[in-house]
């Protein structure tokens, strides 16, 4: 963006200036290569070290799209199938159970689910499977069973029922938690084993990973909450870094300029200097409409202090492909295009891909709940800076 990006500066600058976010790092991209790199602020409130671009964070649910990608790949290599009931291959997910309320005493009332689960409905949030976050009944189904959270990485944290049928509505979830068992099982790999051979290694995505190494602790962010006073603090948090499992729907680490990489990926139909990741003819189908009539809603928070209530574009429709929401409408005031691919972390990390502009985006910061209303500003503050530099 040659002279361009000083636009960009100012809007990242801005924020950390007024206070808004700690530490800011950003960074565009296309086809060919990066195209902007900036990072403004500190790494913590609780420590002097500047953000830099290579600042490593809890990109959290941004794992979702990569561990998509490692299924896709068993897809294409025949050990898995979109639309073969996932039981097969996963055995705790061949009788699925539908939550349907609660007797009187507090107790789940369960029921068979209608049809059987799939990878497909798995990696487009159509299984039925629920987050706590933004699900009381499902946190009330863990509290009376005892459950732990996904984020402890234990593997009784997805053991939870269904909240719908198989296919019947768009659902966030631990889906892809599921389809990250799922890979394991067909390689007899564990998912970071896999995730680095098959995707994050031939890409170079050297810093991104589910355990943190001693190079990128060094330029680890801290966590930071906002009170509801509106100030921020910095807060202890670390995904446990000797799982039971590894967290495919959320469980990575990682930086900007390594996600961009991704991204460059999916704009180069599968390849990145000379690495083919996955077919052209799969990226093609991760960026289409996977869902039908059936919509992405509002995520309604049932845990406010890790979530507020979280929604994209307001009023407009958003479907769900194979690994990425899709806004079916430009977005209002010069920022992406119809049929640009996006998603988010719980820590306020935001990334988007613009195939029909030949853009992809992303910014980072480490802030607790999720759909801050300032990062969300920020957010949308940079996007229209790339255009308006493209």
């Amino acid at each position: 963006m040659g002279g361009n990006g000083a636009g960009i500066d100012a809007v990242l600058r801005g924020a950390v200036e007024r206070g808004e976010v700690p530490g800011v790092a950003a960074v565009a991209g296309n086809r060919s290569g990066t195209l902007y790199e900036g990072a403004f602020g500190r790494r913590g409130l609780d420590r002097p070290d500047p953000m830099t671009p290579d600042t490593v964070a809890w990109i959290a649910s941004m794992t979702k799209a990569i561990t998509t990608v490692a299924a896709l790949q068993q897809v294409e290599a025949g050990r898995l199938e979109l639309d073969a009931p996932i039981g097969e291959t996963v055995p705790a997910l061949a009788s699925p159970q539908v939550l349907e309320g609660f007797d009187a005493d507090g107790a789940p009332r369960l029921r068979p689910a209608r049809r059987l689960v799939t990878l497909r409905h798995l990696i487009t949030h159509t299984a039925g499977f629920s987050y706590d976050i933004w699900n009381a009944d499902i946190g009330r189904h863990m509290e009376r069973h005892g459950l732990p959270g996904v984020i402890t990485c234990r593997r009784a944290a997805l053991d939870t029922p269904l909240v719908a049928d198989p296919g019947e509505r768009w659902e966030y979830g631990i889906g892809i938690d599921w389809a990250g068992l799922a890979v394991e099982a067909v390689t007899g790999q564990r998912l970071e084993e896999a995730l680095r051979e098959r995707v994050l290694g031939p890409l170079g995505m050297g810093d991104t990973a589910f355990r943190i190494g001693e190079a990128q602790r060094a330029r680890l962010a801290s966590m930071h909450a906002r009170g509801p006073d509106g100030q921020l603090s910095a807060i202890p948090f670390e995904v446990p870094q000797d799982p039971e499992f590894h967290m495919g729907g959320g469980g990575l680490y990682g930086t900007a300029p390594d996600y961009l990489r991704f991204c460059r990926m999916v704009l180069n139909g599968g390849t990145l200097d000379g690495a083919r990741i996955l077919s052209p003819e799969t990226v093609a189908e991760m960026g289409r409409n996977q869902i039908g009539a059936l919509a992405v809603g509002k995520l309604v928070t049932a845990l406010p202090n890790s979530s507020n209530d979280a929604e994209f574009f307001p009023g407009m429709a958003k479907r769900w492909s194979l690994g990425f929401m899709v806004n079916e409408e430009d977005a209002p005031g010069g920022g992406r295009s119809a049929g640009s691919l996006a998603w988010a972390g719980l820590a306020n990390t935001y990334y988007w891909i613009d195939p029909k502009r030949d853009l992809a985006g992303v910014i980072v910061t480490q802030i607790l709940p999720f759909a801050d209303p300032k990062a969300l500003g920020l957010l949308d503050a940079f996007e229209r800076a790339v255009y308006a530099a493209s």
